[in-house]
């Protein structure tokens, strides 16, 4: 056997093409990531301002006109209603202008992420600096002292989303990668279930009582977790069922190479290119990260959208992943067939007439 023979059977077509779907996912990866988070910068944040009267809409011209563009102003009535906002999550730091002194404060939530907290800090030292007065900053919703930079809740939901893809992966390879009829796949969609519970649970026990890295309710964090790892993993058996084996690289291009990105982990949202930044609240990783950060630090304020993402994920997926098996029922279940073909005729007993 020649040397092009032996290469040709150690490395079939089949294997070529998957070898450069890998090779695409890889450059892809680099791509997302480096893009993503190699300059991050604040662009557009939502941000209060309450001053007086007289000069409250100059103070929001002069902001907004900052070069860059780095804050969306807008006037707040009061300290107490800029306060209310922030823990909505509806802005995300506000300047209290001081009528009389010339010291001004400063609102900011780490918790919300430390990276865009510290930006707006040197952003408002800057401008309050330039017109010879000084800031001091507030946190109202602190990111806990042993949550370094507010990752945690990103890497808590990364873990969900790992879990998740994986799971769907073993359960659909280990008997083919298409769900051979429904009962096969509603089995697997049950196992999904009962292990997304499972490891909510499980990663809400370390993230809280085992590590202390979170505050916030329990039982919150563990049914994000659950529907996170759900959504992930119906996801990934849908995309099984409807490519093959493709399906897995699939699942790892919209959860990991586009979704870990853009969640707003490393750096929020407002600090993220405009292309990561839009696609970023509407894939998991970024929906589950929002809801983490809002339960453990803004009272479970702001979760219905991402909710509801993470909701439309897990029943879209288990839609197709059913639908899909019921059209490879119809098609004909290989298996089926030749049981079908081999199975004597009623009234035979399995004998053939003479």
């Amino acid at each position: 056997m020649t040397f092009v023979d032996e290469v040709k059977n150690a490395v079939t077509p089949r294997a070529a093409l998957l070898v450069i779907g890998v090779l695409g996912l890889q450059l892809l990866f680099i791509a997302s990531y480096v893009g993503a988070l190699h300059k991050p910068k604040p662009t557009d944040v939502a941000f209060g301002v309450v001053a007086p009267q007289q000069m409250s809409q100059q103070l929001v011209d002069r902001l907004e006109g900052l070069p860059g563009g780095p804050l969306d102003p807008r006037t707040v009535s009061s300290a107490a209603e800029a306060r209310e906002q922030i823990m909505n999550r509806d802005i995300d730091g506000a300047l209290i202008v001081s009528p009389e002194g010339r010291t001004d404060t400063l609102l900011v939530a780490s918790g919300g992420g430390t990276a865009l907290a510290t930006s707006l800090e040197q952003i408002l030292t800057e401008v309050d600096a330039s017109q010879q007065r000084s800031v001091r900053t507030v946190d109202v919703a602190p990111a806990s002292g042993e949550d370094f930079n507010g990752l945690s809740s990103f890497y808590l939901v990364v873990g969900w989303c790992v879990g998740g893809y994986l799971c769907a992966s073993i359960l659909a390879i280990s008997s083919g990668a298409k769900p051979a009829n429904r009962q096969r796949a509603a089995i697997r969609t049950g196992a999904m279930a009962l292990y997304s519970v499972v490891g909510g649970i499980g990663g809400a026990i370390i993230i809280g009582p085992v590590l202390g890295a979170l505050p916030g309710s329990f039982w919150g964090l563990a049914g994000l977790g659950a529907l996170v790892v759900f959504a992930v993993g119906m996801t990934t058996l849908a995309l099984q069922a409807l490519t093959g084996i493709v399906g897995i690289g699939l699942a790892v291009l919209i959860i990991v190479i586009a979704g870990n990105p853009s969640a707003g982990g490393a750096f929020p949202l407002p600090m993220l290119p405009d292309f990561w930044r839009a696609i970023g609240p509407a894939l998991p990783p970024g929906a589950g990260t929002w809801v983490a950060r809002s339960i453990a630090y803004f009272h479970g304020n702001a979760v219905t959208g991402p909710l509801l993402v993470l909701s439309a994920w897990a029943a879209v997926g288990t839609a197709l992943t059913l639908l899909l098996s019921m059209r490879e029922r119809t098609e004909g279940d290989p298996a089926e067939t030749t049981a079908t073909a081999a199975a004597p005729a009623p009234g035979t007993g399995g004998s053939t007439a003479a």
